[in-house]
């Protein structure tokens, strides 16, 4: 059995490599049959509204918007609710499949048991 996976990811196109290194961590968890829980906080919840993914781009690297819709597809991705408010980002901005939600969530789902959370 593969152990459930929370990746957050902490930044965007500010810091291009770890924001990248993120998502494509979370997407091939999900390839390799993980539960994929993915956090979009501090910059990185601009890539929760349509059309960011498409604009970021990192040169030798998967497009961000293929890894974000495998997670969608197939995890889930979730907007850090504190970091949507200071960005006006609210539930209708968001793309089909984001849910925003807060703290209490997301330490509910590092403390569920097996559980591995990763931070970038």
């Amino acid at each position: 059995m593969v152990r459930p996976l929370v990746v957050k990811v902490t930044c965007g196109a500010d810091d291009p490599e770890r924001c990248n290194q993120g998502f494509t961590v979370a997407a091939t968890a999900l390839a390799a049959s993980a539960q994929v829980s993915l956090w979009l906080t501090g910059e990185a919840a601009w890539f929760g509204v349509p059309g960011r993914a498409e604009a970021f781009s990192l040169p030798l690297a998967t497009p961000l918007a293929e890894l974000l819709q495998a997670v969608v597809a197939g995890g889930q991705v979730t907007v850090c609710s504190q970091c949507a408010a200071r960005r006006e980002i609210g539930a209708d901005d968001v793309l089909t499949g984001v849910r925003i939600a807060g703290a209490a969530v997301f330490a509910e789902e590092v403390l569920g048991p097996e559980v591995q959370a990763l931070v970038y």
